[in-house]
């Protein structure tokens, strides 16, 4: 299974942008992603940006993340995150 994490694009550097991932920021890579542009919305994976979103479905994603971080949903993994 692979889960990917959106992001909003803040700066673009060649094959590098700078992302804002629920609050952190940090460089991924755009090689897959050659038309983003900055407030963009995409997918990350492993470091990498993998396709672009609309922000709709980029704010809906981010607060479903922000349910399972929480522990809103039960266990993640069966693994209790709140413990």
């Amino acid at each position: 299974m692979c889960l990917g994490v959106p992001a909003k694009v803040i700066e673009i550097e060649g094959q590098t942008a700078l992302v804002d991932v629920m609050g952190s920021r940090m460089y991924v890579g755009i090689f897959f992603v050659p038309e983003v542009r900055i407030d963009d919305y995409v997918l990350l994976h492993a470091g990498q940006a993998m396709t672009i979103v609309d922000e709709e479905f980029a704010k809906e994603s981010i607060e479903e993340w922000r349910n399972v971080l929480d522990g809103k949903h039960g266990t993640f993994f069966g693994t209790d995150l709140n413990s």
